[in-house]
């Protein structure tokens, strides 16, 4: 017998206001987060913080960038595609290696990031779009520890 039960089940409770409680660490993860952005595609960027937001499993920004990047005109096809990107026809070389450093840099293995990860990234951007990519990298990360720790909840958007 199979349940058509449709009730939605509360997230846990945030445990603190990030914002409230130290505005100033704030402020300066958003100050990051417009600097990375800045001159970094709109698109490549929101795939970045989505990939990277599936991977550490932070539903808030989860929700909040799929969101966003529907908005920049994503298609579902596209945002539906985003976890298995690899085997997808839907991306762009230069979307793949944006994926690939995302991963690489959420990740962050025992050997860091991988040279043919690097490698491929440096081909398809220039070096200061690079170097915003890999500050979208690491700000989404920290945005998603932020996330996870405090037990955002996207019902908080």
């Amino acid at each position: 017998m199979t349940s058509n039960d449709q009730t939605l089940v509360p997230a846990p409770a945030q445990r603190i206001n990030l914002m409230k409680a130290a505005p100033d660490v704030y402020e300066a993860i958003l100050a990051l987060n417009k600097a990375a952005a800045h001159g970094l595609d709109p698109v490549v960027a929101e795939l970045v913080k989505i990939r990277s937001s599936q991977l550490n499993g932070c539903a808030y920004c989860l929700d909040m960038h799929t969101h966003d990047a529907s908005r920049l005109g994503l298609s579902e096809q596209k945002l539906h595609g985003i976890g298995a990107w690899r085997e997808t026809p839907f991306f762009t070389a230069r979307e793949r290696a944006a994926l690939a450093l995302s991963e690489a840099v959420t990740r962050l293995g025992e050997h860091g990031v991988p040279d043919d990860v690097f490698d491929e990234a440096a081909r398809q951007f220039d070096e200061a779009e690079l170097a915003r990519l890999i500050a979208m990298c690491i700000t989404i990360n920290a945005w998603n520890r932020v996330g996870v720790t405090t037990r955002l909840s996207p019902a908080a958007r």
